[in-house]
């Protein structure tokens, strides 16, 4: 069955966030107590939900993670947001994909409002039916949350879940879509590596943007 509908993770499926999500874990970081040196240590926090992750990494307690993301996001808003790059070739994906017909939306754990803004300044929003993104308070940040809610905004009906396709570059893209019975192409370009993506039942690996857009279009 051909793809109608393509959900896009944002941040290293899209664009390359490193520099502006590393500096503001960072400084977020910093702000609690725990100093981390090293930029490289950080990418490992681009993509999931912040609270849980320096939960989970650092030992923080839920207040101290809080308070870490509270400081993220006073460097994030007006700095941050814009150390950002967009990946070689979207553009012209997005642009053969609307030519094709598709509903093509993003499902990113980020939130939404800045998911909206990054898409504007880069010119790009433009291509999506609609725009999805986690809450400003994390409570609604988990992949499979974004990807329901983006299923209700889409109104897709169970039956046609498998004319659905999600792509993402980590884990949690893979199994948020999982959790409802939606397949992922899972990108090589990004942050996982293909040990990681396949690990979790990635359906499709692409390695380039052109083998992305060929598998998108297939049937």
């Amino acid at each position: 069955m051909a793809f109608k509908t393509i959900l896009f993770d944002l941040d290293g499926t899209l664009t390359d966030p490193k520099v502006g999500i590393t500096t503001c874990c960072q400084y977020g970081l910093r702000a609690v107590g725990v100093d981390v040196p090293d930029l490289k240590e950080l990418e490992q926090f681009i993509g999931p939900p912040l609270i849980s992750a320096f939960q989970e990494v650092y030992g923080i307690t839920e207040d101290q993670a809080r308070m870490a993301l509270e400081k993220y996001r006073e460097r994030f808003t007006d700095i941050g947001i814009y150390e950002n790059e967009l990946l070689p070739g979207v553009p012209q994906m997005l642009e053969a994909l609307k030519a094709a017909g598709k509903v093509v939306a993003t499902a990113s754990s980020k939130p939404e409002p800045f998911v909206k803004r990054i898409l504007e300044h880069f010119s790009i929003d433009r291509y999506f039916d609609e725009i999805a993104g986690s809450t400003m308070d994390e409570k609604h940040a988990g992949k499979a949350e974004v990807v329901a809610d983006v299923l209700r905004r889409l109104h897709i009906p169970e039956e046609e879940k498998d004319s659905v396709i999600m792509v993402g570059d980590r884990k949690h893209d893979v199994e948020g879509a999982a959790a409802h019975g939606i397949r992922t192409i899972a990108v090589t370009f990004g942050y996982g590596s293909v040990e990681e993506l396949t690990t979790v039942g990635a359906w499709k690996i692409a390695r380039s943007m052109e083998e992305l857009t060929a598998l998108l279009l297939e049937a």
